[in-house]
């Protein structure tokens, strides 16, 4: 069985001609990102200020699985991006598509789409983790930009898909419309005040999806 390719983020950018916009936001992004702190109820401030210590104290000796089960987790709960009856969503879920010729497989660490029960129809939001560090052998932000051209091949709508890249501790919120892809600047998550926003940044995705992206 050939090996599966492993994406470098610039060779994506010079074979497929992506714009990667870093230095500014895009309408899109701006939007996205324009939120104000979340307002939590009783239980779920008790989620977050035991999350966010935990974080504080134990992110620098976490393995992956460990940072995905005992922060990010709750994180996409706060963030209200675990249940719905509007959508479905899948850790570990690997995609495979054909885009310009190129046969693309990813296993992409979180997704969420249009479908129901274990289907997926369409993705809409993906989202790469790594810790600690840069992986040699894995580029994250090519892994997303992966993802997102399979989905721009399953979708086949002119509308943005949405992404967060997660390396350590920061996290970077990513849309892509067409061949251009814009970053966010970096959110440090065991900062309290970037915690919120990024809790609010994913609200704000949630009501995105329903409103505008779900067919």
């Amino acid at each position: 069985m050939p090996r599966k390719k492993e994406w470098r983020e610039g060779e994506m950018i010079l074979t497929f001609h992506l714009n990667q916009i870093i230095d500014r936001e895009t309408p899109t992004m701006q939007e996205w990102l324009a939120v104000e702190p979340p307002v939590f109820n009783a239980v779920e401030q008790h989620i977050f200020d035991n999350t966010y210590q935990k974080g504080l104290k134990k992110m620098q000796y976490w393995t992956e699985e460990n940072l995905k089960m005992q922060f990010i987790s709750p994180v996409l709960e706060l963030g209200m991006l675990l249940n719905s009856d509007n959508f479905v969503s899948f850790f570990d879920k690997a995609l495979t598509g054909e885009y310009e010729g190129y046969k693309l497989s990813v296993k992409t660490d979180f997704v969420i789409g249009s479908g129901l029960l274990d289907y997926m129809k369409t993705p809409l939001f993906h989202f790469q983790e790594y810790k600690p560090q840069l992986n040699p052998t894995g580029d994250p932000m090519a892994q997303l930009l992966e993802a997102f051209l399979i989905g721009q091949a399953q979708n086949k709508n002119d509308k943005p898909i949405y992404g967060c890249e997660i390396i350590g501790g920061r996290w970077r919120f990513v849309t892509m419309e067409g061949k251009s892809y814009c970053i966010s600047k970096p959110y440090d998550c065991i900062v309290r005040k970037d915690l919120l926003q990024i809790i609010a940044i994913l609200r704000k995705f949630k009501d995105i999806l329903e409103t505008r992206l779900l067919d």
